[in-house]
């Protein structure tokens, strides 16, 4: 059976996109995964989950990543935007899935393939915990090339979630292009006295 593992990172960010990846496996490629230290990409230093990637793409039967944009974010909220990066991820599979397991609670609208939610599930599934990787790879390059636009909001070190610096800089030069200006910490801040 081909199981599509599919998660998102970047939902609590204040910067950028939510991006997902979907990771197609059967037991045998979910076995050699296991094997090379797959696992949830939070409990994984950065250069770790760098080094899974070319081994996710090569032991995968397929793989594919998306996202969803700040403009979408902010159009459609957090929630339904991450299960849009979701579903783009699932529909560039060729052939689809027989099944897409989806860490979290919240069900793909619409998904004309069976699914099933896992709370947890990238602690749970290797499909799910390679997706975790891809996107989260994938998501930090992208903040990490977006940095150097804006180097006011230490994107480098926060890959865009809400530490004390980033919300200074917000605070003092207002939001960029790319902040999602639905979340709180992102709407229009008056200037400091």
């Amino acid at each position: 059976m081909r199981i599509a593992g599919v998660d998102e990172v970047g939902r609590g960010a204040l910067f950028g996109p939510v991006v997902a990846a979907a990771v197609v496996l059967d037991d045998d490629r979910a076995a050699a995964l296991a094997a090379a230290g797959v696992r949830d990409s939070k409990r994984l230093s950065p250069k770790r989950r760098q080094a899974l990637v070319p081994v996710i793409k090569t032991q995968a039967l397929d793989w594919a990543i998306a996202a969803a944009t700040v403009a979408e974010i902010d159009q459609i909220n957090i929630l339904q935007a991450s299960l849009l990066a979701m579903d783009r991820a699932i529909a560039q599979l060729d052939p689809p899935p027989d099944r897409c397991d989806i860490d979290g609670n919240q069900p793909i609208p619409k998904l004309r393939l069976p699914q099933q939610t896992l709370v947890g599930g990238d602690r749970t599934s290797i499909a799910i915990a390679a997706a975790s990787i891809l996107a989260k790879v994938w998501r930090d390059d992208l903040i990490l090339n977006l940095a150097q636009a804006y180097p006011a909001y230490d994107l480098a070190a926060n890959k865009g979630y809400g530490t004390a610096k980033h919300m200074a800089a917000l605070r003092e030069h207002g939001p960029s292009p790319h902040h999602r200006r639905s979340f709180g910490p992102c709407q229009q801040l008056p200037l400091p006295l």
